[in-house]
């Protein structure tokens, strides 16, 4: 039977500050944000707005094992979307920042200026001829990998054996460099949490360690039936049985800065957009739309659309060349840049 409890201290989830925000300044920040955008560059011609949002909640849990535990959390977001127009070519990106509490956030006008850099740079976006080449994930688009990993190391995926790496614990499945982490105890993050909706203390499971498979995620359901401890990872609504979430689920950063894997490639893509669903967990096999900036000489030359990229995961997780310096915390999900030595870019 797994021990119910709390990890002990202040996790920094909450803010005061949060509650008493004035909204004429939520109005205000959202305003900045977005005419940072619109005077970023004379292309930006449009803005489909900006948002600023506050949460605050408070998360109490008891159950008939004799558990009961409360805590309280909060955050901001604040984003905005600038249109880009440059004669027939129009494009639209966004940027976001979020924080526990106000005073954490970037500043509005950063946020406005990234969000334009990065509409600007879709401007004008050619198709490209299919062939295989390295293919580099910008953070953003390569949390969307490291969502794919946690589908395929979720306890029940496992269980079902509808994961390709069910049966791979203690094996080698990924490059030495990459090492993945599920961690819902480092303080002031939105993964965080004293326990787990089960009533169990949270954690830190290393996942994936130094390329070798260490530990699938479970609630006490799902290890029950894999004859294995629940990791802490029972997460719920407010009905409904427990299912499994994560906590902070990232990949620790690399040594290389995005410039130094940019600089090594001749011919490659960068990926700043994925789009559909083409990913199947349990063959690995790996396919979506993409969009993003042709990689020539070590710069970023042109912008790129109506692509697909296609590989297969347990091949990918294999393939990756680098690991990127720049892990940064935007949710719950967390990545650096990533390398993957060769995928086939489908274009025309």
């Amino acid at each position: 039977v797994e021990e119910l409890g709390s990890i002990p201290g202040d996790l920094g989830l909450y803010d005061p500050d949060v509650e008493g925000l004035d909204t004429a300044l939520k109005i205000s920040t959202a305003k900045r944000a977005e005419e940072a955008a619109l005077s970023a560059d004379p292309r930006i011609t449009n803005s489909e707005g900006a948002s600023f949002d506050t949460h605050v909640g408070r998360h109490i849990f008891a159950n008939s094992r004799g558990f009961a535990g409360e805590y309280r959390s909060s955050y901001c977001t604040l984003s905005t979307v600038p249109v880009a127009r440059d004669g027939d070519s129009m494009e639209r990106d966004y940027w976001f920042t979020m924080a526990r509490g106000f005073a954490g956030l970037e500043s509005p006008e950063e946020v406005g200026r990234i969000a334009a850099q990065r509409a600007l740079r879709r401007l004008h976006a050619v198709k490209v001829d299919t062939q295989k080449v390295p293919v580099v994930f910008e953070p953003r688009t390569a949390r969307t990998l490291l969502d794919n990993i946690f589908e395929a190391v979720h306890g029940m995926s496992i269980y079902r054996h509808e994961s390709f790496l069910a049966g791979k614990l203690g094996e080698k499945v990924a490059v030495d460099s990459l090492t993945v982490i599920d961690d819902a105890t480092i303080p002031g993050l939105f993964g965080t949490s004293p326990f787990d909706d089960e009533g169990v203390p949270s954690r830190r499971t290393v996942v994936i360690e130094r390329g070798v498979l260490r530990s699938y995620l479970m609630n006490t359901y799902a290890a029950r039936k894999l004859g294995m401890k629940t990791t802490g990872n029972a997460s719920r609504g407010l009905t409904g049985n427990a299912g499994i979430g994560h906590g902070n689920f990232f990949i620790e950063k690399g040594v290389q800065t995005p410039g130094q894997i940019l600089a090594g490639i001749s011919n490659g893509f960068y990926v700043t957009e994925l789009m559909g669903f083409g990913v199947n967990i349990v063959t690995g096999d790996y396919s979506r739309g993409a969009a993003g900036m042709w990689i020539r000489n070590g710069e970023l030359a042109f912008a790129v659309s109506e692509v697909t990229i296609a590989g297969n995961l347990k091949e990918m997780l294999l393939g990756l060349e680098a690991i990127g310096s720049d892990l940064e915390f935007r949710g719950s999900v967390a990545a650096p840049t990533l390398k993957i030595g060769e995928m086939t870019v489908g274009g025309k």
